[in-house]
């Protein structure tokens, strides 16, 4: 017999759940310049994540999605992406859309079902949230042709879960995404659950990131807890892209702390215990204690910081709730780019409803 082909993953950390080095930090992700940003990101995004859960539970925002304990992946995902990148987004990407310059104000407006959340006020090209699982993948692979064909130095990062990676559509994009050789970065952020199926269910594969190898790319393995090495491993993966280098699969292994989405109760299919280990590897506390190692951080700065953020987010909380609602008719305006004959009449319909009413 003779072996062909040999594959295998790497598996990148820098600091571990105290905060500790566990290898030499590349110099430009070791100094607070590169880490504060990420932390401050971190904390508006939980502190976001805890208003809009609030005002879910009263009623004043629609079923909603938290990234709790995932906030080093899109944090490090959006700070390393260039501005006239493409983000193709799931539902817990919120860190990674606030860096890309999406507002608070318009994430509650997309929870609350309002259309206008999805007209981003800063990244003009990036897709509006993905439901669906896994189709996302099929639109960044689309994106992503699109760009090699007009030559554009630009990048395309597609955001889904471990669920996800069991998805046809999944594999199907994965392997266009190899053949055509595509400027496109896989992220998929293994928070152990999807929904109430764990990853051990998910796939008999020992990593998601060798999923890639089927595609003939690059995947790569990251505690996704450590917003370092995420960040080290999508600057690695977005310049093999931009330079024609092809795609990579950055498989982020972290832990969903909190329920599924609002409507779901996490406490029937897994064990408390298990959530309070993996609450020991939490991204805010390693970050945070990193940065005391360094002296650039402290509980002055930490006070000041939480101040800001709960402002900003209760700004935000204002400004939604202060917003009109659209009239019945805008549930027409955002299907197509010329609405058919056929959905005329009835957007005739509900203004005269409307108006009657």
């Amino acid at each position: 017999m003779t072996r062909i082909a040999e594959f295998a993953v790497e598996y990148i950390q820098f600091l571990d759940p105290a905060g500790k080095p566990t290898q030499d930090i590349p110099p430009h992700l070791a100094e607070a310049e590169a880490i504060t940003p990420m932390y401050r990101l971190m904390a508006l995004t939980r502190t976001f994540d805890a208003k809009a859960i609030a005002l879910q539970r009263t009623g004043q925002l629609g079923t909603y999605a938290s990234s709790l304990g995932q906030e080093a992946i899109g944090a490090a995902v959006g700070l390393a992406m260039r501005q006239d990148d493409v983000l193709v987004p799931s539902y817990r990407e919120q860190a990674a859309q606030f860096a890309r310059g999406v507002t608070l104000e318009e994430l509650f407006l997309y929870w609350s079902g309002d259309e206008r959340g999805s007209r981003y006020s800063g990244p003009q090209f990036d897709f509006p949230i993905s439901i669906p699982i896994a189709t996302q993948s099929c639109h960044a692979v689309g994106a992503a042709a699109a760009i090699k064909l007009r030559g554009e130095p630009r990048v395309v990062v597609e955001g889904c879960g471990d669920g996800a990676t069991s998805k046809g559509d999944f594999y199907e994009s994965l392997n266009l995404a190899g053949v055509w050789h595509l400027p496109v970065v896989f992220v998929v952020s293994n928070n152990q659950w999807a929904i109430s199926v764990p990853r051990s269910r998910q796939s008999g594969a020992k990593t998601l990131a060798q999923k890639a190898f089927a595609g003939g790319f690059e995947g790569v393995q990251v505690d996704g807890n450590d917003p370092v090495a995420v960040r080290f491993a999508m600057d690695n993966a977005l310049e093999r892209a931009r330079s024609g280098g092809g795609p990579t699969l950055v498989e982020a292994v972290t832990y969903r702390l909190q329920d599924h989405t609002t409507a779901d109760d996490a406490s029937r299919y897994r064990d408390a215990e298990e959530v309070e280990t993996a609450k020991q590897s939490d991204p805010m506390i390693r970050t945070r204690r990193y940065l005391e190692s360094l002296q650039a951080w402290g509980d002055e700065d930490e006070a000041a910081l939480k101040e800001e953020c709960g402002r900003r987010v209760q700004e935000a909380v204002e400004a939604y709730l202060a917003t009109p609602p659209e009239p019945p008719e805008a549930m027409f305006d955002s299907l197509y780019a010329e609405l058919p004959g056929a959905l005329t009449g009835q957007r005739a319909e509900a203004i005269k409803e409307n108006s009657d009413g």
